[in-house]
């Protein structure tokens, strides 16, 4: 198909022809194409006064342990280097049925795994875990409502055992997307099961002084605004039940730096994920490598500091790169430096 204008039919396309191409091509692409006036997005970029001081931020720099090849290319001790050597202040890390942190392990196993962070020289940012899905502690299921408490209590302990305050937990789902077989649980009963479950398992936290992190998701139906988030945490009036803030989650519909002006302190731990308002995928292909998105960094950065927040912004990504699996690891490095004005 050629793009070049037919001389017939006169130096200017007409209007109908004009959007019909744009929709297809988009402008920038036509204006090189002489189809169409140039505008502003063909023009160079400017670049920063390299001159110019970057604002710095304090928060911290980690990395969850999904972006890395584990356990397939490579192991633990081999993840927590990456992430030093890369220049991550902390790692979180991810609670499994297998592998080094799951079942199979306990306080030897996870008081091992410390020392060893500690001998690297990296901290535990926190605990996260996918078992929320498929033992949800709103399930329409009693057996998957006992096993996920079950495993919750363990993961409050396996964070304790490693040195890390925070765990991430999921309250609730109403429905999940990925899960054909889930029962929707009615919005009422996913609201009074979860309070019934974090207030169960909250003795145990309070014990071990680790902060239950609520989750906000989206995807799973509830806790859909910061309102619904405050007023399901405040209830508890607990030290050890915070907000896990997770930028991207929201990105679809909202946006992360009207919540978190909101949420303010309540927010103990985060997860920086990027997306891309620019894709129809409703999956977790939607979410980016940090900055190839469409967030509004500045402005994010800008609502964390104005709440006080100086703790960990963790890097969450599902897919590891096939090869060279570590550029992925200094490229987000990168990236956040640049974010937190560490690097010009």
């Amino acid at each position: 198909m050629s793009l070049q204008p037919d001389p017939r039919a006169g130096s200017k396309l007409g209007r109908r022809e004009l959007f019909s191409y744009s929709a297809a091509f988009g402008t920038a692409f036509l204006a090189r194409q002489g189809l169409a006036e140039q505008d502003d997005t063909t023009k160079p970029v400017k670049l920063a006064d390299e001159n110019a001081v970057p604002k710095r931020y304090t928060m911290k720099k980690s990395i969850n342990l999904w972006a890395f090849p584990y356990p397939d290319k490579m192991n633990l001790t081999q993840c927590l280097q990456l992430a030093k050597d890369a220049g991550f202040d902390g790692i979180e890390l991810n609670y499994d049925l297998v592998n080094d942190l799951s079942l199979n392990s306990g306080t030897k196993e996870f008081h091992d795994i410390r020392r060893e962070a500690e001998r690297i020289g990296i901290a535990i940012s926190g605990v996260c875990s996918f078992l929320f899905w498929p033992y949800p502690l709103t399930s329409n299921d009693p057996a998957e409502r006992a096993r996920g408490m079950e495993l919750a209590a363990k993961m409050t302990q396996a964070a304790h055992d490693l040195g890390t305050e925070n765990l991430l937990v999921v309250p609730g789902a109403v429905h999940m997307p990925w899960r054909e077989d889930h029962d929707p649980t009615p919005n009422d009963v996913c609201d009074r099961r979860a309070r019934e479950a974090i207030g169960k398992l909250l003795p145990q936290a309070e014990k071990l002084k680790v902060h239950m992190n609520m989750e906000n998701i989206f995807f799973n139906g509830f806790l859909l605004s910061p309102g619904e988030m405050m007023d399901f945490v405040d209830s508890f009036d607990s030290e050890y039940v915070n907000v896990h803030f997770d930028t991207g989650n929201i990105m679809e519909y909202q946006f992360p730096e009207h919540w978190i002006s909101i949420l303010g302190k309540r927010i103990k731990n985060v997860h920086l994920k990027e997306y891309t308002k620019k894709s129809s995928d409703h999956t977790l292909e939607a979410f980016r490598p940090l900055l190839d998105g469409t967030t509004n960094w500045p402005a994010v950065l800008e609502a964390f500091e104005d709440v006080g927040y100086d703790e960990y912004l963790t890097f969450e990504y599902f897919h590891p790169y096939q090869h060279h699996p570590e550029a992925l690891i200094y490229q987000t490095s990168d990236s956040l430096d640049r974010m937190l004005g560490r690097k010009a």
